[in-house]
């Protein structure tokens, strides 16, 4: 069975040899094949090396295209800096206020920049592993592209002081997002992953008013195009799982700080729950018998669709002994 396999089997909830493994690589995939991150993040060629390098060596069964949270903000305009070896940086605030509200227009992906980089990435995923892995988009959610644009201070004050200039904002990065979303399943993307963590910060009430209608929205629109969706909001979702399930997506990740047996049973009937050993304390920090227990653990509270993986990135200089004892812990359980 085949990573490809293995991952749509256990969606479907049927039989599969182990567990999939869904840990995200980004830092990590790039020091592993020794270019710096600023290559990784600019060239879809070290992108597309590192993680079909990364995914053989540590037995990771999909294939993605995150580097980070700043192409669709580049794409409408924005100045973001790229540090030698360093995780790219916005140094200024694309909408400061109402007047900007201009300059922020949808963008044709085919026509952009780092958001056709990463359509390139799924092209030469397809054409080199198509049958062997899932492949997986990426986009960013509505209040995730708010704040790269806005400036998370700024998008907080704004649900109480300037909620139609926000919402005006979340509809046109739900509607990119959309057309970015479309140009690469048309590239030949399985899955469509979104990240939305600022999702995280803002309780139930602002979440299920503001944000769960256009993350629905734009699942619809993923499903419609005949791929799949995944749900990525870093840091604390336990308040807002019961809002979260309705989103339409066919798999959400569960960060470290949420019980996992709970996202699991509430999960149930509604998407695939994926996580959730904590990223730094377990695999960077950790050895490989401490990581054994974190993924038995995970497993023990699983259902026959839950896929596995730490709560986040697994960090760039996480011992490579650490990142392998995921897999060989997937297959000793597995054999149990």
């Amino acid at each position: 069975m085949n990573a490809r396999e293995r991952f749509f089997n256990r969606l479907r909830g049927l039989p599969v040899d182990r567990a999939p493994n869904l840990n995200i690589l980004m830092g990590f995939a790039a020091k592993f094949i020794n270019k710096p991150y600023d290559r990784f993040c600019l060239d879809y060629r070290v992108l597309v090396e590192a993680n079909l390098k990364a995914n053989e060596a540590f037995g990771i069964d999909l294939l993605n295209t995150m580097s980070d949270a700043y192409r669709e903000t580049y794409d409408y305009g924005a100045k973001i800096e790229f540090p030698h070896d360093g995780l790219p940086l916005s140094k200024e605030i694309f909408i400061k206020s109402i007047q900007d509200m201009k300059k922020l227009k949808p963008f044709d992906p085919w026509s952009s920049t780092r958001m056709l980089d990463r359509i390139k990435a799924v092209e030469l995923y397809k054409k080199e592993a198509g049958d062997e892995y899932p492949i997986m988009g990426w986009v960013e959610g509505p209040i995730a592209e708010a704040t790269d644009l806005r400036g998370m201070k700024n998008v907080m004050m704004d649900f109480y002081d300037n909620p139609n200039m926000l919402e005006e904002i979340m509809e046109i990065c739900v509607h990119t997002a959309i057309a970015c979303a479309k140009a690469q399943i048309e590239a030949g993307a399985d899955i469509i992953g979104v990240g939305d963590a600022a999702a995280s910060l803002i309780g139930p009430r602002l979440y299920k008013r503001y944000v769960l209608p256009l993350e629905q929205k734009l699942f619809a629109a993923i499903h419609d195009m005949g791929a799949l969706a995944r749900l990525h909001i870093c840091g604390n979702i336990q308040p807002i799982l019961d809002h979260v399930r309705l989103t339409g997506a066919d798999i959400i990740d569960i960060d470290w700080m949420v019980d996992f047996e709970t996202a699991c049973r509430k999960f149930r009937g509604y998407c695939s729950a994926c996580g959730n050993f904590d990223p730094v304390a377990v695999v960077l920090q950790g050895h490989p018998q401490s990581i054994r227990e974190a993924v038995f653990k995970c497993l023990d509270v699983a259902d026959q669709t839950t896929f596995i993986m730490a709560g986040c990135e697994i960090p760039k200089d996480t011992p490579c002994q650490n990142l392998k004892a995921v897999d060989d812990a997937l297959w000793e359980y597995s054999s149990m």
